[in-house]
């Protein structure tokens, strides 16, 4: 009986790593097939209106938590800090950016963690093996964007621009949400962010004139099965799996999500749509993978109450600076 649970554990174990592991990887490509018939704004605002409706719902009838104006003030301002500058800027990017590369710039996110962190909230002074992994990560920004050496297709400047605002926005966010008066529950403002951050996400697509661009006859089932996937399994499935996983195994090893989400980003992009896997791109990424773990690990040292915020949840008070893919 005993051997049967354990195994029950494993398999469970198993598939909540895999989950995270690809289906967060995957969400940049699944973003780069949504935008391909779809105006990038509209698409995120309605996956994360969409996604935080039904999680909100969900929760609501297992919690009797009563909401205050102040949950739901903070709740939108974390959902548009994260969710449109974040993840906007970042559908916005792959119009012009490969998805690849996109998730690279976005796994500097623990970099901004560290440095914002520190120079604007006070935080903890990064130590040596922090400040290496910063000069890394700062190196392998360069070699991705800044470097013309290599042989390759330059990266859009406008784009890189916008995936580092990301970066900088959803630090924000993350810094914002560890004193905001957020409810109890973390998956129901997590719900109500998604919300927040749909309801903005819309605005700025209606005032960028993207329903202009909409022609239902143009649109591909491509896009709506990208769209349905990063719904149901970037949003929905893969926030559940990570937070049980919280609570079952040590905060460094769900932590691995971090630097192993780029690396399925550029083989996904590479194998299925095509994008080239050049020198400049691989060497970024060994580069900005190596600075992430180096980051993510001394964090987990320094903090033993650290919890990564993942992908669609932002970081709440126990949470240290470590950040996270923005998908």
């Amino acid at each position: 009986m005993q051997s049967g649970k354990n195994a029950s554990f494993t398999l469970k174990l198993v598939g909540a790593f895999a989950i995270i592991y690809v289906v967060w990887g995957s969400t940049y490509l699944a973003i780069r097939f949504a935008i391909d018939s779809l105006p990038p704004f509209l698409m995120a605002g309605g996956r994360y209106l969409i996604a935080g409706a039904v999680l909100s719902l969900i929760v609501r009838n297992r919690s009797d938590e009563r909401l205050s104006l102040s949950n739901l003030r903070a709740a939108f301002i974390i959902g548009t800090l994260m969710l449109l500058g974040g993840n906007g800027l970042v559908c916005w990017a792959e119009q012009s950016v490969p998805s690849g590369v996109a998730a690279l710039l976005i796994a500097t996110v623990p970099i901004w963690m560290v440095m914002l962190d520190w120079l604007i909230c006070r935080g903890p002074r990064p130590g040596i093996a922090t400040m290496i992994g910063l000069i890394l990560g700062l190196t392998g920004i360069y070699v991705l964007v800044g470097a013309d050496s290599f042989k390759s297709e330059p990266i859009d400047r406008w784009g890189a621009i916008a995936l580092l605002s990301a970066c900088v926005f959803w630090t924000l966010g993350s810094l914002y949400s560890r004193r905001a008066a957020l409810p109890k529950s973390t998956l129901l403002a997590t719900g109500f962010e998604m919300i927040g951050g749909g309801l903005s996400l819309l605005i700025v697509g209606t005032l960028n004139g993207e329903w202009m661009l909409i022609r239902p006859e143009s649109i591909t089932l491509k896009s709506c099965l990208a769209l349905a996937y990063l719904i149901v399994f970037g949003s929905i499935i893969a926030l559940p799996a990570y937070k049980w996983l919280l609570t079952v195994c040590p905060p460094g090893r769900a932590a691995t999500y971090a630097y192993v989400n780029p690396v399925i980003a550029v083989s996904l992009g590479a194998m299925l749509a095509g994008e080239a896997l050049s020198l400049r791109v691989i060497l970024a990424c060994s580069v900005i993978v190596i600075a992430v773990v180096i980051i993510t690990r001394s964090s987990v040292r320094r903090s033993p109450a650290f919890e990564p915020p993942p992908a669609e949840s932002p970081a709440d008070e126990t949470q240290t600076v470590v950040g996270d893919a923005i998908t």
